[in-house]
């Protein structure tokens, strides 16, 4: 299944500046999912985050993936209306910079849904060299 922003919107709250996903490439609620963040020169955060020599906070990275996460966990019929708090990153590694004029592909496969929190692990690639890796949780509130 493809997502587009719009339809993001309908299943997140996030709304801009806090958006970070263009569109869902591929979906299967509950298992895995592929976002895309095209990262442009004029986002808001280049301009304070090493300005003249702009890069993609790694924040801001590992937050796309967890939406991809919360994508793949709220679009489920069981989920829809509900929101799925961030709780925890895990071994998170920075392999390369996010400049401006990049696209993030990002993958997110959730590995384990127990009592109330998911569990999964996510990639960040540009032009398919991983920039990102980490493992993620989420509890899913109401």
């Amino acid at each position: 299944m493809k997502l587009t922003q719009e339809e993001i919107k309908n299943i997140i709250p996030h709304r801009d500046p806090f958006l970070f996903l263009d569109e869902i490439t591929e979906l299967e609620s509950l298992k895995y999912g592929i976002g895309i963040k095209h990262v442009k020169e004029s986002d808001y955060f280049f301009k304070g985050h090493f300005p003249g020599k702009p890069v993609m906070p790694g924040v801001l990275i590992i937050e796309s993936l967890a939406q991809v996460g919360a994508v793949i966990l709220l679009s489920h019929e069981d989920y829809k209306g509900k929101i799925a708090y961030f709780t925890g990153i895990s071994n998170a590694k920075f392999r390369k910079s996010v400049l401006p004029g990049d696209t993030l592909e990002l993958h997110c496969t959730l590995h384990k849904i127990r009592r109330g929190f998911g569990f999964g692990t996510a990639s960040a690639y540009v032009n398919g060299e991983l920039a990102c890796e980490t493992e993620l949780s989420f509890a899913i509130g109401s």
